[in-house]
């Protein structure tokens, strides 16, 4: 889709992996002889990211915002000082040396604060794969134990949004697009634990999308997923965002071409 929204435009997208780009790199003693006009990074590989940012090379998104959605911790510590409501959280001290357990004292402090059930996500996962409901003190020792060294936050559960959330699509700081995503037997509504979805283009609350295009700006994204979801009283708070989203299921959702976006965006930026 990507490809075909650039030769729109007259531009070729050339495909390059990740251990192609090392090996040219190291080939050519790390400085490009032959440069592009501009690179869409569709990856995570921070060191690249700025090995080409380094080298001269604008890059949709930037390294500094792929790192700072990358790692969840980070999203929400940024966000977080930008004043963007956000699940109440307690981020993991750094370990060294895994002894299966974090300090018993601030497993103690965050089941106080965040009571139970509450969510322990990895900092770094997709998909909602590494995201976990805990309920009771049992069940967050052993969710502890089981990430080990791993970096991870325990965040207050949002039981107002139970199987539902929004992904909202913004581009250049502008929402293209959203879909409501539902799951009546999981408390994640990612669409591939099993979730469904709808167009809420429509529907969208002004304060829904300005929380998702002041998150982006937060963070210094080009275009992003941005994932809100319901607070009590209806109010949007923001649960992740995403540097390099998949944006199939939401074309299937609401027709609207995520790549046509991107690459009109990033043509009209460089102008």
């Amino acid at each position: 889709m990507l490809e075909g929204a650039a030769a729109s435009f007259d531009v070729e997208l050339k495909r390059i992996g990740g251990a192609d780009a090392w090996r040219i790199l190291a080939e050519e003693g790390y400085e490009l002889k032959k440069k592009p006009d501009f690179v869409l990074f569709w990856d995570k590989d921070l060191r690249l990211a700025y090995e080409l940012e380094r080298q001269g090379l604008r890059l949709y998104n930037p390294a500094a915002a792929i790192e700072a959605c990358d790692d969840k911790t980070l999203t929400w510590l940024l966000c977080r000082h930008a004043g963007l409501p956000q699940p109440d959280s307690f981020i993991s001290p750094k370990k060294f040396h895994d002894d299966g357990l974090s300090d018993p004292a601030f497993l103690a402090a965050a089941a106080d604060r965040l009571g139970f059930p509450c969510v322990v996500k990895e900092a770094f996962g997709s998909f909602g794969q590494q995201v976990s409901l805990v309920r009771d003190e049992d069940e967050l020792l052993s969710q502890i134990r089981q990430i080990g060294e791993r970096p991870y936050l325990i965040q207050r559960y949002v039981a107002s949004s139970e199987g539902r959330d929004l992904r909202l699509q913004v581009v250049g700081e502008r929402v293209i697009a959203a879909m409501l995503r539902e799951n009546a037997s999981d408390f994640r509504a990612n669409i591939t634990n099993g979730g469904t979805a709808s167009d809420y283009t429509d529907r969208l609350t002004p304060q829904q999308t300005e929380l998702a295009v002041r998150a982006c700006r937060v963070l210094g994204l080009d275009f992003a997923g941005v994932d809100l979801l319901f607070g009590e009283k209806g109010e949007p708070v923001l649960c992740e965002v995403n540097s390099n989203a998949h944006f199939k299921n939401l074309y299937d959702c609401t027709g609207v071409d995520t790549a046509k976006e991107i690459m009109t965006y990033i043509m009209t930026s460089r102008n």
